[in-house]
């Protein structure tokens, strides 16, 4: 899986992205083609989890180790997924390894709140606990739990929940891509190291929370207003939550078709969404949201 929009790297959220469409569409050869690409380049030997990114064109490919649970979390979900369809019982294995090495390495007690790190490192020190709102994978970590029944599962949901909703800045009231979390005084403020946006990260918050269908109407509002139409043209790509700036360049297909989820949620949820043809989407991240929604909309009707 190639992001055709950054230099054409690769990375675990695109490797997961494609095994859940490969698992959707019943495509068994294609999901073991990228399964074997992603174990064999980016898993890691200390656990279960997977190096971060590929970078073609240099002598070492995976600079980094490090790895993005976001990708974890959904590479493990096709595979409980694909166990499920298929009867694959090493991809049920593979599965539990994973969840279990999320759970052992990538939580964090704050206060009374057990927090997802995005990361093995960089994203925690003695005073504060960064999280990525984006990266609450809610309906994965549903599932998942039915293959490791530990409580941490609940836990992380209800607080990922409780953080999102709580985590909310600015005139639009819309969480940021990377958000604070102070190990004393339990305050939420956008993360200093990133721009305080809501940008490319953060738009997939209300995918996942409508793909779980959790109640979190004031943020499906939210993004619903900002992303709505303007009289100028479309709306712009990110907002950021404290000068109030925006971008300078609309938001994609991709970016405008999650806000169309987040308005159908937000009002009681209509039963038509204009869906953009994945086709017309200009690149990878595009085209990846864009059929995100569409399988996503389609399992929250069937559920």
């Amino acid at each position: 899986m190639i992001d055709t929009g950054n230099q054409g790297v690769s990375h675990t959220e695109g490797q997961g992205w494609g095994l859940l469409f490969a698992e959707y569409f019943n495509d068994q050869p294609s999901f073991e083609r990228i399964l074997s690409w992603t174990a064999s380049t980016l898993g890691r030997k200390a656990d279960s989890l997977y190096s971060w990114r590929y970078v073609p064109g240099v002598a070492n490919h995976v600079p980094d180790t490090n790895n993005a649970t976001d990708g974890d979390l959904f590479i493990a979900w096709a595979l409980a997924r694909a166990a499920r369809r298929w009867g694959t019982q090493d991809h049920a294995q593979t599965a539990i390894n994973i969840a279990h090495d999320v759970l052992r390495l990538l939580t964090r007690r704050v206060g009374e709140r057990l927090l997802l790190l995005p990361a093995l490192k960089g994203f925690d020190n003695n005073v504060g606990v960064v999280v990525n709102p984006s990266y609450y994978v809610f309906l994965a970590m549903a599932e998942l739990e039915a293959l490791v029944p530990l409580p941490q599962w609940e836990a992380l949901r209800r607080d990922g929940l409780s953080v999102i909703n709580h985590g909310q800045f600015g005139r639009w009231m819309l969480p940021p891509d990377w958000l604070r979390v102070d190990k004393r005084s339990l305050a939420l403020s956008p993360a200093s190291r990133w721009p305080a946006r809501c940008s490319f990260e953060a738009i997939r918050v209300p995918l996942y929370l409508a793909w779980a269908r959790l109640p979190a109407p004031s943020i499906s509002a939210a993004y619903a207003a900002f992303y709505a139409p303007r009289a100028t043209g479309p709306a712009p790509a990110w907002v950021d939550l404290k000068s109030r700036a925006e971008a300078p360049y609309a938001a994609s297909p991709g970016m405008l078709v999650v806000a169309r989820i987040a308005a159908a949620t937000s009002d009681g949820g209509g039963d038509v969404i204009d869906f953009p043809r994945v086709a017309e989407a200009a690149d990878y991240y595009a085209a990846s949201l864009t059929l995100l929604v569409r399988i996503a909309w389609r399992e929250r009707r069937a559920a």
